[in-house]
């Protein structure tokens, strides 16, 4: 009874039910196994799908990258052909443009060659040429009546009061400047030196002395030092100069007039290269005037040695179209060499070297020069202006002044006979080589290492200096022939006022 108990289902439990429900439930869970698996198949599905469709756009996004790369670089090979050929086409547009201006400006400077030709078609320029000025005195000479008392009682106006107004209305005022500015003690071993303060320079500048020729036998009196504080003065005054291997080009009125200053006292004839060297120089840096200076010949001579003579005409030759020179301290005649004048020695001037000096008559040798498209025209137009070298009687007061009534008319005769004796053939008794005991000595004294100076040969005589010298002066001239022809050319006139 018990175990049919235990087999009993319990109670209200239906069998059928339980099966159908089993049943049920299998199906069910059949089902969800299903759905689940189609919903896995279906998210695998479109995972797939998904990443196709990523690397679709991702390919698509390459593709369109490499095409904007491409259509980048093509862009770019473009304009590099654009800009290139634009540069090309920019480089030959300068390359014409320059070549446009390049001629335009060579047609504007012939142009303006033309015009500057045209404006001095012609040009008329007068210059004045005077000798030795020597703006100082010998430490040896009495103070009192040296030039430095002068300019110490009067000014620097003083000196060039009487000629100033000459040498304002010329072009170009042109001096011999004989002595140092300078304030050295190193005296050279020499019986003359002269020496003053660079402020003297002033001289020149307020008597309207424009240029100075600085090759001679006092130029280096305290040395070399002497020289170079002299040229240093000249230039802080304004006053161009000249001499040695050292030449100047001064612009005159449009007019580029060059100028050559020689020292000729040692060396004689062999100064020729040095001559010919400078005025192809001046010639170079553009000169169309030429003016060449000497200092030569023999003191108190007055007549030209044949030195004096080759070397002036030589430099005709070579090109100059005025030569002046001085040192022999009196007039000598002027030679027309080849229609050019040649003033062979303009004597002293404004003169500190002596203060009593035997011959006291110099000259102011004016040339006005016409000058075109052409060059220098012969038309030798001079001007003779006869002068002392004082304004007192009997003493040189440093004050060069016009000469007037019969002394000019005396001077000029004078002038004319010394000329004559060139003309008619003349020549020096004494050789310039021809120096004197005392002469050589001094020259001795006086030597540089300097190639472009050689304080060479103070050929001079010593009593020429000497304070002490003789007033009287002989007029007469022995070797003189009165019927001697000489050339008329020269305008010997004079101002009376």
């Amino acid at each position: 009874m018990a175990n049919d108990n235990r087999r009993r289902p319990p109670h209200g439990h239906d069998p059928e039910q339980a099966r159908r429900e089993a049943a049920r439930a299998r199906e069910t869970r059949r089902k969800h196994s299903g759905s689940a698996s189609r919903n896995s198949r279906s998210h695998s599905t479109e995972t797939r799908r998904n990443d196709i469709s990523k690397k679709s756009r991702y390919y698509q996004v390459r593709r369109q990258k490499m095409f904007l790369a491409a259509g980048g670089i093509l862009i770019i090979l473009v304009l590099v052909i654009i800009f290139s050929a634009r540069a090309c086409i920019s480089s030959r547009k300068a390359a014409e443009a320059a070549a446009l201006q390049k001629a335009q400006e060579e047609e504007a400077a012939k142009k303006a060659k033309e015009e500057a030709a045209a404006v001095k078609d012609p040009v008329s320029l007068t210059l004045s040429v005077v000798g030795d000025c020597t703006l100082g005195t010998d430490e040896t000479f009495d103070y009192d009546t040296s030039l430095n008392a002068c300019y110490d009682n009067n000014g620097k106006d003083y000196f060039f009061k009487n000629v100033k107004s000459i040498f304002e209305a010329d072009d170009l005022t042109i001096a011999n400047f004989e002595g140092t500015l300078t304030d050295s003690d190193a005296r050279e071993d020499k019986t003359f030196a002269f020496k003053a303060p660079a402020e003297y320079a002033q001289i020149l500048t307020s008597g309207s002395v424009e240029a100075v020729n600085t090759a001679n036998n006092h130029s280096h009196d305290y040395g070399e030092q002497s020289y170079t504080d002299t040229l240093t003065a000249l230039d802080n005054a304004g006053i161009t100069h000249f001499g040695y291997d050292d030449t100047a080009v001064m612009d005159i009125k449009g007019i580029k007039v060059g100028l050559v200053g020689i020292y000729e006292l040692k060396d004689h004839l062999g100064r020729e290269q040095q001559l010919k060297d400078n005025i192809a120089k001046v010639k170079a840096d553009g000169a169309e005037l030429i003016v060449v200076i000497f200092h030569w010949g023999n003191e108190t001579e007055t007549v030209p040695d044949t030195n004096q003579m080759t070397l002036g005409r030589l430099a005709i030759d070579e090109g100059a179209d005025l030569v002046c020179g001085h040192h022999p301290h009196v007039l000598q005649g002027i030679e027309i060499y080849k229609g050019k004048n040649i003033v062979y020695s303009l004597g002293n001037f404004c003169f500190g070297g002596n203060s009593s000096p035997s011959d006291m008559d110099t000259m102011i040798f004016q040339q006005t020069f016409t000058v075109t498209s052409e060059g220098v025209q012969a038309d030798n137009v001079t001007n003779i202006i006869p002068c002392s070298i004082s304004s007192a009687d009997g003493y040189n007061n440093y004050q060069p002044t016009p000469a007037e009534g019969d002394e000019a008319a005396r001077i000029l005769n004078k002038i004319q006979e010394r000329t004559a004796m060139i003309t008619g053939g003349a020549t020096s008794s004494s050789d310039s080589s021809d120096s004197s005991a005392e002469d050589i000595e001094d020259s001795s004294e006086d030597s540089y290492d300097d190639s472009s100076y050689d304080e060479e040969s103070d050929s001079y005589d010593d009593s020429y200096y000497d304070e002490s010298y003789d007033d009287s002066y002989d007029d007469s001239y022995s070797d003189y022939d009165e019927d001697t022809s000489y050339d008329d050319s020269y305008d010997y006139s004079y101002d009376e006022e």
